[in-house]
């Protein structure tokens, strides 16, 4: 598997490149099973029991032992937002004076925002300690009033409890610089209790970010609460076991989200600060863990340093992306190829290329993942030129669900679809069903070109075809080449009335499109004024409206490129090029 990465003008064997591989989605369509499902749900309606309540009971601290330097810049516009008395989340938004937990009327999104006590960070970002503690008191009272003694979902799922404490050890002085030593008690009550609750809980969240988050709250209760050294040695064991059900060994997360992966980053560099803030030099496999999710991460980043919108993410800044791997100490270049988590990247003389190249994730890992299978994005330098819709996971909370969940679909990607259909189905629970199970893959690095063929089988049973794709970027940066091919399925090959189908370029909203006088192309003129030529043979080019949402997760009216035709019993393809005919200078 690729465990590295070097950017260009590498031997291909020193980036970990392989030629070929056969990827297969374990575990299908299948979510949690019924056992699982009651076993989770008996282990919730324990927390109601007076057993449960035992357990929780201990001593609590007189005080934390240290205070967590927290390394990230949080959201000015929330810090601001939160300053002038209003709680916001994605679009949405409730006054601080009026907010009421025990009759929550927010999103789930929204909740969770709120409940893990991720406004500390916007609001240290933007505020003295003396302008920021009565904010931060205020809605530490709220929250007490209505969860501190009364052990409820979601309020105290552990995911939420693991971040509440990380939040709680590095803001520390926001919640508990104040004189009334009621207050104050109750806050480090609720922490001990908090941390007994996740002794019992981290191991049964999903695998993934979430169960990451949980095993760092234990930690950082062991290191943080005195007398922590037994909570520290078993948490350090649970936090192993987590990384390994929820990191592959290219680096990349379960669930396959970049968006998830630098949430995992963010939480175990935090995690790393509490180590330091007790002078305790942190366990080797977290250090390993960072160094080999940094290059993933940065793998799925453009030219402008900023993050694709792959599985329902949103474009993420360039300045923040550097802020946060600057502040994990990871110095690495970019993942050429990862096979486990998924995604192939080609970058030839400031042109990348990144192309999700694997299975969906399983519904027993991520809810609300994204049919993309073999779409790509591509930017020139700091613009982004073909991109994904993106943002069904990070948009703006006031949008209909309808259009965040048809974010999720083929269609919102830069790919082939067949008879309007996704290659991989969503369910009206959100989850996926079948689709892609298997894929093809094989990359080659020649003197001229970079070049990935891959294929899948999404529309195989419904369809009775195999998509083919064929990309090659070359070595100048000046030619992004492709093909897509309809093939007949091995076992309905010959079979069946034509097949009709298009393939999507969605294009920037930077991006000027403008057809050519043979209607078999177009002119793409950046903001900058470069100007990439499109060119298409086997289908007819139309151009249509599109959207992309943007790092505020607000979507923003583009174009894209649109090949539709009719695919034959005996298999046809389309050919298409991006050529970069004038660079500004």
């Amino acid at each position: 598997m690729s465990s590295g990465g070097e950017e260009r003008g590498a031997d291909a064997s020193a980036d970990g490149i392989e030629l070929g591989k056969r990827l297969i989605r374990v575990g299908g369509d299948r979510g949690l099973s019924l056992a699982d499902r009651i076993s989770e749900k008996l282990f919730r309606l324990s927390w109601r029991t007076p057993i449960h309540a035992l357990r929780l009971r201990g001593r609590h601290p007189l005080k934390l032992i240290a205070v967590t330097d927290d390394p990230f810049i949080g959201d000015v516009a929330r810090g601001h937002a939160l300053l002038a008395g209003q709680l916001s989340f994605r679009g949405e938004s409730h006054d601080v004076d009026g907010l009421d937990p025990a009759n929550p009327t927010w999103s789930a999104s929204f909740a969770t925002y709120f409940q893990s006590f991720a406004w500390l960070r916007d609001l240290s970002t933007v505020s003295t300690r003396q302008q920021a503690a009565p904010v931060a008191e205020a809605l530490m009272r709220k929250w007490l009033t209505v969860h501190a003694a009364k052990v409820t979902d979601p309020a105290w799922r552990a995911d939420l409890w693991g971040r509440r404490l990380q939040f709680w050890a590095a803001h520390a002085p926001l919640i508990l610089s104040s004189t009334d030593l009621v207050y104050r008690s109750d806050v480090l009550h609720a922490l001990a209790r908090g941390a007994r609750h996740l002794d019992r809980a981290a191991d049964r969240v999903p695998v993934g970010v979430a169960r990451i988050a949980a095993w760092c709250g234990v930690l950082t209760a062991g290191l943080m609460i005195p007398g922590g050294d037994p909570r520290r040695a078993f948490g350090e064991s649970g936090l192993a076991r987590a990384l390994v059900g929820a990191i592959s060994r290219d680096g990349g997360i379960t669930g396959r989200s970049p968006a998830a992966l630098l949430d995992a980053i963010q939480l175990l560099t935090l995690l790393r600060e509490t180590y330091a803030a007790r002078r305790i030099e942190p366990p080797a496999f977290l250090t390993d863990a960072l160094a080999r999710m940094v290059p993933a991460l940065l793998g799925v980043c453009h030219g402008d340093r900023g993050l694709a919108s792959w599985q329902g993410g949103i474009p993420v800044s360039g300045d923040i992306i550097d802020q946060i791997v600057e502040a994990t100490g990871v110095r690495a270049r970019p993942l050429r190829q990862a096979h486990e988590w998924g995604y192939q990247r080609l970058a030839q003389q400031g042109t990348v290329l990144i192309m999700d190249a694997a299975p969906p994730p399983v519904t027993r890992a991520m809810e609300g993942g994204c049919a993309s299978t073999l779409a790509f994005e591509f930017s020139d330098g700091a613009e982004r030129i073909v991109v994904s819709c993106g943002g069904a996971l990070g948009a703006d909370l006031r949008l209909p669900r309808a259009l965040t969940e048809g974010l999720r679909t083929t269609a919102a990607h830069s790919t082939l679809i067949v008879r309007d259909s996704n290659s991989t189905a969503i369910h009206a629970d959100g989850t996926l069903g079948r689709g892609v199970v298997e894929m093809e893959l094989s990359r080659n690095e020649t003197d001229t070109a970079s070049r990935i063929e891959a294929s899948h089988d999404g529309y195989a049973r419904r369809h009775g075809v195999i998509h083919r794709r064929t990309i090659a970027l070359g070595t100048d940066g000046r030619d992004v080449r492709g093909e897509d091919s309809l093939l007949p399925a091995a076992k309905r090959g010959g079979k069946g009335a034509a097949v009709p189908f298009a393939v999507r370029f969605h294009l920037h909203p930077a991006v000027e499109a403008t057809p050519t006088a043979d209607g078999a192309g177009a002119l793409l003129r950046t903001r900058s004024g470069t100007v990439w030529q499109f060119r298409a043979r086997g289908g007819t080019l139309t151009l249509e409206e599109s959207i992309w949402v943007d790092g505020k997760g607000i979507p923003r009216e583009t174009q894209q490129l649109v090949l539709t035709g009719d695919a034959l019993s005996g298999g046809s393809s389309v050919s298409w090029l991006f050529h970069r005919a004038h660079k500004s200078s």
